[in-house]
């Protein structure tokens, strides 16, 4: 017969617990949580940048070089930060686009045919964004782009309207400049920017390259020209291109949390599910 040998308890992991010899389990351990005794081992145990090496300090720009830059540019910006003066509140909002598009802007507010027409070519963009999203959605029976596009023009209405910034000054608008009639509009953020990232990613996922680097040119065109007609603030257009790919990114988890309920509905009902016409 073999001799039984009893080996004192260790703390595991769920997929690795061995119960302790009385057969029992504790809750921190059934939880995969340290037990108050661990707790107490690890608080005593060296803090963790003392266990950095010479190589592991020499060679963190080379690992990490992108938390360095990043470290580099909030010492950077803290100095700014605390030397620049603020701008006047009687004065106009200080916008390096609009120095950097001044000589477009003086261009565009003496040719007004030319600010109607890179007017008009900026609404045909923003239609072909729009179709883009509407047919992947209605003929290809992808809804991520229209989800994450539904997402991303609620959002805008909320800060929008929550934080109005005045129009800047020296605005060229036209009337057929989108929103088409001159009418009043949302500065934060750029919907136009915002839309045509939704379009591109949906373009990359389906691996269309050609379209997507298009409608990157596109939008980049887009955005000089609304720093020249002053139509939108630089914070404007570079929070639309955040916002673009934080919707696409919430809209793809609402498509995954949907595909899941289904799954456990399919699972669940002795036949299957109906299907969702509009959104699977």
């Amino acid at each position: 017969m073999n001799a039984v040998v009893s080996t004192p308890c260790t703390l595991t992991t769920p997929n690795n617990r061995r119960p302790h010899r009385n057969g029992t389990v504790t809750v921190e351990e059934d939880m995969g949580m340290p037990s108050p005794t661990k707790k107490l081992l690890h608080l005593k145990a060296k803090p963790f940048f003392l266990t950095w090496t010479v190589y592991d300090v020499l060679h963190v720009a080379r690992f990490h070089w992108m938390p360095c830059i990043f470290a580099l540019g909030l010492l950077f910006f803290m100095a700014v930060e605390y030397t620049v003066r603020m701008v006047p509140s009687s004065a106009p909002p200080f916008d390096l686009g609009f120095i950097a598009t001044g000589p477009l802007h003086r261009v565009l507010a003496s040719s007004p045919d030319l600010n109607t027409l890179l007017a008009f070519l900026n609404t045909v963009f923003v239609g072909m964004q729009a179709a883009y999203i509407l047919w992947a959605w209605l003929v290809e029976g992808r809804p991520r782009a229209t989800i994450s596009a539904l997402f991303m023009f609620t959002c805008r209405g909320i800060l929008g309207s929550s934080t109005q910034l005045p129009l800047p000054q020296g605005f060229l608008g036209s009337g057929v400049d989108f929103p088409v009639g001159n009418v009043s509009f949302f500065l934060f953020f750029s919907g136009h920017v915002a839309g045509s990232v939704i379009a591109a990613l949906d373009m990359r996922r389906m691996q269309r390259w050609e379209m997507a680097w298009l409608f990157d040119v596109l939008n980049v065109l887009q955005a000089v020209r609304l720093l020249g007609t002053r139509g939108h603030y630089t914070i404007d257009l570079a929070a639309g291109v955040g916002a673009g790919i934080l919707f696409d990114f919430l809209a793809g988890k609402y498509e995954e949390s949907k595909k899941k309920l289904t799954l456990l509905a399919a699972v669940d009902a002795t036949t299957t599910p109906p299907k969702d016409a509009l959104f699977t």
